[in-house]
């Protein structure tokens, strides 16, 4: 599944109805919550049909269109179905029960409700919400596929404006270059990564370098009076800057995962629960700020699309075991070099454990979860392979 987005021009009417119908989208998936905790025991068919007896009943949730309606019931059935499977495979901590929506920032029609313009560069939201033709601004070729093989629009809000994105059903495997290489990645605050090669990337602390500015803008709201357009402006300001950062970690946690995928063929990395970290509130900022899961997506899905084979292992022991002889030698954090006691081997602290993690690949690995098929999961699929044998 391919998406593609593109930025929305839209003027203040269609502002206002893009806003009723990603809140009309919100209220039936309320709805549709609030009738199967009422309704303990119910199933996807009873869902489906409050859904239509919602549209019957309220005027403003039959102005949007159908199957838009059937996707926030979807939304419900999938957070459902996933707070089961998390039940019954013991998931430690909370299961993830269904919440309410408070403040959606989107609405997603199916196969109708929408129509392309013949250049390509326009979209015609056709149900009774007023949104009309929405001119697009991007550089993909929308128009070099089938509109058949659309199955999904949406139309998301951030704080910079609106987009439309695209998710076309089309085969995005693409060939790579041949290569036997293999290489270990061990994650890192002092950088970014180490590699089991001796090769260190750069951590660039996107939020760090941009907190003065990101501060300012903060103090700036409280200075507006409540409920003043000076004030929604401060806080369109504020939003804009957190954006920045999001976007300039996924650009390079794209950049680094895409790179290593071309040029070896199995990346090992740590199974890292970094939910769990983020509990130390010493280095949750600094371990958020380099976003560590977003880069194991990013590997997972290029190693899908180029067909490279990504491998999570265990990340007990990685910093404290030597690559060499496998004998483990305490050190503090602060010890940035591993010196082995019983074989004398010596090396950069994060190099040895990115060879310890390398050599995990056939005793304790197991593949990432793929759930790209699904045109409405982000998650990224991973690969099984073979590694180098524990020495």
């Amino acid at each position: 599944m391919l998406v593609m987005e593109y930025k929305a021009v839209v003027n203040k009417t269609q502002e206002t109805a893009i806003n009723e119908a990603i809140r009309t989208s919100q209220f039936v998936r309320n709805k549709v919550l609030r009738y199967w905790i009422d309704n303990r025991g119910v199933g996807k068919k009873e869902l489906y049909r409050y859904n239509t007896q919602i549209r019957d009943e309220f005027q403003f949730v039959k102005d949007l269109n159908s199957h838009a309606c059937q996707a926030s019931v979807e939304n419900v059935e999938r957070a459902i179905n996933r707070f089961f499977d998390n039940c019954k495979k013991g998931k430690p901590g909370k299961k993830g029960y269904p919440r309410f929506k408070k403040h959606s920032r989107s609405v997603e029609y199916k196969q109708s409700g929408w129509k392309l313009h013949p250049t390509k560069r326009r979209v015609s939201f056709t149900d009774k919400k007023g949104i009309g033709e929405v001119k697009l601004l991007g550089k993909w070729d929308i128009h070099t596929f089938d509109e058949k093989l659309i199955k999904r629009v949406r139309i998301v809000k951030r704080a910079d404006g609106f987009y439309v994105q695209f998710c076309v059903k089309v085969d995005n495997t693409q060939s790579a270059p041949e290569t036997n290489a293999e290489v270990g990645i061990d994650v890192g605050l002092q950088h970014f990564y180490s590699d089991s090669n001796g090769n260190h990337e750069q951590n660039p602390r996107f939020l760090r370098k941009a907190e003065k500015s990101i501060k300012g803008s903060q103090r700036k709201i409280y200075k507006k009076k409540k409920g003043s357009s000076g004030r929604r402006k401060a806080r369109g300001v504020y939003a804009r800057k957190h954006l920045r950062v999001t976007r300039q970690r996924n650009e390079h946690a794209k950049r680094l995962a895409r790179n290593l995928c071309l040029l070896n063929s199995t990346v090992v990395l740590e199974d890292l629960n970094v939910r769990g970290l983020v509990k130390n509130h010493k280095l949750a900022k600094s371990i958020v700020d380099a976003s560590w899961y977003l880069f194991r997506q990013w590997l997972e899905y290029f190693g899908s699309k180029f067909g490279r084979q990504i491998i999570a292992v265990p990340p007990h022991y990685t910093s404290t075991e030597c690559s060499n002889c496998g004998v483990r030698v305490q050190k503090s954090l602060s010890t940035r070099t591993h010196s082995c006691w019983y074989c004398g081997h010596t090396e950069q602290r994060d190099v040895n454990a990115a060879k310890v993690i390398l050599n995990r690949a056939t005793t304790g690995g197991h593949p990432g979860s793929n759930a790209w098929g699904d045109v409405s999961s982000t998650s990224v699929g991973g690969h099984t392979c073979k590694g180098k044998k524990r020495r």
